[in-house]
């Protein structure tokens, strides 16, 4: 790794030095717009306000930048989007600044504008308003129930790639003439209207900086800064309308979009996708063209430092499932190419050299793993990953691209599989996969079954076929309340720009949320998995073979949170063996409810005419997840977290190392969850050490791609470490580590989250 600047160590610092603030000027410009668009069709409203946002919102730029663009003036500060619920900010304007997770100031004025002028006007008239009023009592009787969580409901929808490699391909003007085109044609298409709307107002954004960037050149002393102001001018007038030459232009034509699609809709994992396929070009022109090579890494690593001053306000019961600000600018590096070759560049190098100098969240790295990757490639994601942040995350090409093909993906489309979010699978610029639409809690599926019918079951063939009757009747409910949820955003908040950057959109003259992309999938995760497991065979072997209790007295137990039966607990948390330790018996119970899942969820159609997809992953969901569900068989108490990740093990339970983690996950089908599923691995940093410490830790790596596994990520940071950390906040203020698909820095994260993090079992080889 090279040595960070004087420069970037000097913006990294500016991100840090005060403490995160709420901003309503996104939410004063959009309701502006609104009050005077009253009785259009939504997509042009939307339009307008995006429109409005972008030709008005402040904008500066910080000393020392070479990529410019923000979406706030001051760092880190949390977009407020009434538009999508005015009642959780409202309840929380008074909370958000000492909450447990993610917490946010909110200034006196900001309070007394929000409560007398925003929330009155959007009041019955956000997302929220009109998810509810079309959501039927079954649906949210069964999210009560604790089974279904419905997702989307109050925020913006993102999760999706869009297709960068048009706009840097063809240029925004070329870009703004093609719907020119069609717009005239179909006059009628408040579609393409617009779009029209949106794309202009992103170039007029892009000459706002250009024109500040001059204003302060010519005000500037230093020579050097003044260079480097001219040539941001330069550079943003150019691709304001013309396509980019050099990596620079194409570094902050990529970053101008990214803010202008934020203003949009303030969604979360808008994500960059194969960032070192469509980027390699213009690095290898710079080079051509005798850029120097360490001002090119200067550029990305400013870049990086961009991607992690937007951090996402959540509500406080959201920020438990998604804690530490996870913004999901998931940039995926190497794999295979459309014709099946490794894809690996000398960007995906240079972008793993760079991500190490800075050390942060974002990008949310991650590579791709095939039987054909370098090993210089191996070893360079290994000796990023022992740096100890949890980047990169690892998937793998072959048991993913299979998995695509079954789902009805092209080949070529399969094989240029990238990741959104957290652990999201998607087709870069073809997907609106509305992937985390639902949560499906399987733990809950096995209380709920045991409660209703337990004196009905007199044998475990019996309790598996009870477990499969309650999935089937709740995949329904929630496959019914995702839909109305999918509906309601493309009635109330279609996004004509991002459809721009999605193929067939401009096409079809359709909006991404009304079925304009070429796969149109809703992603719903299956949760709980390994307590699942664990569960089933202790009643398996405790209850039918053993016959040491009946079914009933159990439930009883279970009822009671094993009151004045810790003895038995403990029994059944040490005597009996567990998921992630290659038990064939126990693996086998899991891998069994999790196929019937996926084979149900597949069955269902989406309004815009695409399928459900299943996954698993949890993102840090298994410790609110876990507060829905009572007392478990495994040993788990009332309220107590799931499993990490998705497929991991429950913490501590996993006693033979990591290899049988590997083995245990194997005997999934992991085609089947093509939605994305995830699994943690922590490691002693002590076995990463020198040469032979990343020699094993890459033939580890390869046995997870051959053994078919979808996904692994690891944490390499002490026990001791985390708890120093906990104990002294101030002193590890940059200590970045693995929450789930993402990472976050540890001091910001609530302890019942790090606790979490820390009793995670630490493997050596």
């Amino acid at each position: 790794m090279s040595q960070a600047s004087e420069r970037i160590e000097a913006l990294k610092d500016r991100l840090f030095e005060s403490k995160r603030e709420l901003s309503l000027e996104r939410a004063r410009l959009y309701t502006d717009s609104y009050i005077t668009t009253e009785g259009m069709p939504p997509v042009m409203r939307r339009a307008m306000a995006t429109a409005h946002i972008l030709e008005n919102v402040e904008i500066q730029i910080n000393e020392g930048e070479l990529i410019v663009g923000d979406r706030t003036v001051k760092s880190r500060s949390g977009i407020a989007s009434p538009e999508m619920s005015p009642y959780w900010i409202r309840d929380e304007l008074e909370t958000m600044a000492e909450r447990p997770q993610d917490q946010f100031l909110v200034s006196d004025e900001d309070k007394k504008y929000f409560n007398e002028v925003l929330y009155p006007y959007w009041e019955k008239n956000s997302l929220k308003d009109y998810v509810d009023s079309k959501m039927t009592d079954i649906v949210k009787a069964s999210i009560k129930d604790g089974i279904v969580k419905i997702n989307q409901t109050d925020k913006g929808q993102g999760h999706i790639i869009p297709t960068f490699e048009k706009v840097l391909g063809q240029g925004l003007g070329s870009m703004i003439e093609e719907v020119e085109g069609y717009s005239t044609k179909y006059q009628d298409n408040d579609f393409y209207k617009a779009a029209l709307i949106t794309l202009k107002a992103t170039q007029k954004f892009i000459l706002r900086y250009a024109e500040l960037a001059r204003k302060m050149a010519e005000k500037e002393p230093d020579d050097k800064r003044k260079d480097e102001l001219i040539r941001i001018a330069e550079i943003s007038e150019m691709v304001s309308t013309e396509k980019p030459v050099e990596l620079y232009d194409a570094l902050q034509l990529f970053w101008y979009v990214n803010l202008a699609l934020q203003f949009e809709s303030n969604a979360s994992s808008i994500s960059p996708g194969r960032f070192d396929q469509y980027m390699y070009r213009f690095y290898k022109k710079s080079l051509d063209e005798c850029e120097d090579k360490e001002f090119l890494k200067e550029l990305l690593r400013c870049l990086w430092l961009k991607m992690n001053d937007v951090v996402l306000l959540r509500s406080e019961d959201s920020a438990k499932y998604f804690a530490g600000f996870p913004t999901g600018y998931t940039i995926i590096l190497g794999g295979v190419d459309i014709n099946g070759r490794d894809a690996t560049n000398e960007l995906s190098y240079v972008i793993l050299d760079t991500y190490g100098d800075i050390k942060l969240p974002q990008p949310n790295l991650g590579v791709r793993i095939h039987e054909k990757s370098p090993i210089e490639f191996l070893n360079k994601t290994a000796e990023t990953i022992r740096l100890g942040t949890g980047i990169p995350q690892v998937f793998n090409d072959e048991v993913i691209i299979p998995g695509y093909l079954n789902r009805g993906v092209s080949l070529p489309d399969a094989r240029d599989y990238s990741v959104v979010g957290c652990v999201e699978l998607s087709i870069p610029g073809k997907t609106y996969g509305l992937h985390d639409i639902a949560l499906f809690n399987l733990l809950k599926v096995l209380e709920v079954t045991l409660e209703r019918n337990h004196e009905k079951i007199s044998s475990f063939d019996d309790l598996m076929q009870g477990i499969k009757n309650t999935i089937d009747e709740y995949v329904d409910y929630m496959v019914e309340g995702s839909n109305i949820t999918d509906e309601a955003h493309g009635a109330f908040a279609p996004t004509p720009l991002l459809s721009c950057f999605i193929e067939k959109c401009v096409e079809n003259g359709r909006d991404v949320s009304w079925g304009g992309a070429i796969y149109n999938f809703s992603g719903v995760q299956g949760i709980g998995i390994a307590n699942l497991s664990d569960s089933l065979y202790i009643v398996k072997k405790y209850v039918f073979d053993d016959k040491e209790i009946s079914l009933g007295d159990l439930v009883e137990l279970l009822r009671d949170n094993y009151e004045n039966n810790e003895v038995l607990r403990q029994k059944f948390i040490n005597r009996y063996e567990k998921y992630g330790n290659d038990v064939d018996e126990v693996d086998y119970l899991g891998s069994e409810v999790l196929t019937y899942y996926c084979k149900q969820v597949e069955k269902f159609k989406n309004p815009r005419g695409g399928i459900f997809q299943p996954g698993s992953y949890t993102v840090s969901a298994h410790i609110p997840l876990g507060e829905a569900v009572g007392a478990t068989a495994d040993g788990r108490l009332s309220k107590e977290q799931l499993a990490d990740g998705g497929l991991s093990p429950m913490v501590g339970r996993d006693k033979h190392g990591p290899t049988s983690v590997l083995k245990s996950v194997s005997k999934l089908d992991n085609y089947l969850t093509t939605n994305g599923s995830l699994l943690n691995v922590k490691f002693s940093p002590s076995v990463m050490k020198g040469t032979e410490g990343i020699r094993n830790f890459v033939a580890y790596l390869r046995s997870f791609m051959r053994l078919k596994i979808q996904h692994i990520q690891f944490n390499v940071v002490s026990a001791d470490t985390l708890r120093a950390a906990q104990e002294d906040p101030a002193k590890y203020r940059n200590l970045v580590i693995r929450v789930a698909g993402y990472s976050a820095i540890f001091v910001e994260l609530n302890k019942s989250i790090q606790d979490d993090i820390i009793k995670r079992t630490e493997h050596g080889f």
